[in-house]
């Protein structure tokens, strides 16, 4: 791997790459850090959805700095696209012109992430006025969600230029930058608290291990697929033969990625959210607390089910057995020993129901994670919990791929083998 390493640097196309990833995303460390005018920063303390959002974005948010919403209203202007484009039928026809139609797709999103952004930016400004400096300024609250919303739009340039002329996915490179400079300054906190004797060393050691095992876990499922053999029929055209080429259609383990985590910790913490603008003293934010609280047992067992049923909707969003069955009997592709058609869509939605429990099995044992290590380590402020692990995780691979296939180009030996 570091000769790999070496060689990628020796390419002047992959080297030049490489300098305009570590500058863009420098950039965006150094926005996380610049306070907007008329904020503070601001502690959230146990509010799980803004604790979360704040790590997206590398503690910007927590900072209110230029870049406090992050990426996040692009991801969920994202999905809501996505989620449209299965009901509305002009937007399936735009998903399926290629180049034309996903240009205007990715039009329709930066609208919707600039009306979310204005959206979470007044939500952050009236819910958290302790954190503004004159709370009862129009101006400035408007000044606020402005630079705020600016932020987002220039952070979604980013990514695309990150995407452009850089290496990886730039949106989740913005996310992967964020989740490891939380990760560094808290572990340098918990490396002193165990210098000071306020942690075990051998707590701080098998949080390492166990961090180490989940690691592994998780690389082996996010690379694990079912492979379906599908065989392509010979078909005479003229004095040629074409087809019968034999393949496999991979159906991956973790088809959704960590969305689910996303949308149950949003759905479980938005009671929480409203509860936390509530007086402490009424029935419904005493209610909320004693039942909802993050790491409380009703809260993990809806959470669990929540991330199950989640994770079976967005796979049935995302892949639909029927389109697959048919465009393979469109082209002359067939499963052996399937027929073409409903038989093959039914044969595809048993496997992907079988694969899908051990997705959703998968993602629930990792965002739960944080809570089991938690009491077993006696660590409480390590910032990688599961989400941000299969995160990271994810981005690394996608990224080895990517310098992989630059690699392969020019015929030089890469990082997988």
């Amino acid at each position: 791997m570091l000769e790999s390493l070496k060689t990628a640097f020796k390419i002047p196309d992959l080297r030049k790459k490489f300098y305009w990833t570590m500058f863009l995303l420098a950039v965006f460390r150094l926005g996380s850090y610049i306070v907007v005018p008329g904020m503070q920063p601001y502690n959230f303390g146990e509010n799980n959805i803004f604790n979360l959002l704040d790590m997206f974005s590398g503690g910007a948010l927590s900072n209110m700095s230029l870049f406090a919403l992050g990426v996040n209203p692009y991801i969920t202007s994202s999905i809501i696209i996505q989620l449209l484009t299965v009901v509305i039928p002009r937007l399936q026809e735009l998903s399926k012109e290629g180049g034309e139609g996903r240009k205007i797709i990715s039009r329709y999103t930066k609208y919707g992430t600039v009306v979310l952004g204005m959206i979470q930016a007044a939500a952050i400004t009236m819910g958290f006025r302790a954190a503004m400096l004159d709370p009862h300024n129009g101006w400035s609250i408007l000044t606020i969600i402005i630079t705020m919303t600016a932020g987002t739009v220039f952070l979604t340039w980013l990514g695309e230029v990150i995407s452009e002329r850089g290496i990886g996915n730039g949106v989740s490179m913005l996310i992967f930058a964020g989740i490891v400079a939380r990760f560094v300054p808290d572990l340098i906190r918990n490396l002193q608290l165990v210098g000071e004797g306020g942690l075990s060393l051998l707590g701080l050691i098998m949080f390492f291990v166990l961090t180490l095992a989940v690691v592994v876990f998780i690389v082996i499922v996010t690379q694990g697929e079912r492979k379906i053999p599908v065989q392509y029929a010979k078909r005479v055209v003229g004095r040629k033969m074409y087809g019968g080429q034999s393949t496999h259609l991979p159906m991956r383990v973790n088809q959704v990625s960590v969305i689910p985590v996303i949308f149950a910790s949003s759905v479980l913490a938005f009671p929480m959210t409203i509860a936390g603008f509530l007086p402490q003293t009424s029935k419904f934010a005493k209610f909320i607390s004693t039942f909802f609280f993050p790491g409380g047992p009703i809260y993990l067992v809806i959470y669990a089910i929540l991330i199950f049923l989640f994770t079976y909707f967005y796979t049935a969003v995302t892949f639909n057995p029927m389109e697959v069955a048919d465009n393979l009997k469109k082209y002359g592709g067939f499963i052996p020993g399937i027929r073409p058609g409903r038989p093959t869509a039914e044969y595809l939605d048993k496997v992907l129901t079988r694969i899908t429990t051990a997705g959703a099995l998968f993602l629930t044992v990792i965002a739960l994670m944080p809570y089991l290590l938690g009491p077993l380590t006696g660590l409480r402020q390590i910032g990688f919990g599961g989400t941000s692990l299969l995160i990271a995780v994810g981005v690394a691979i996608d990224t080895m791929k990517q310098i992989e296939a630059q690699l392969i180009m020019r015929q030089y030996e890469g990082f997988l083998k």
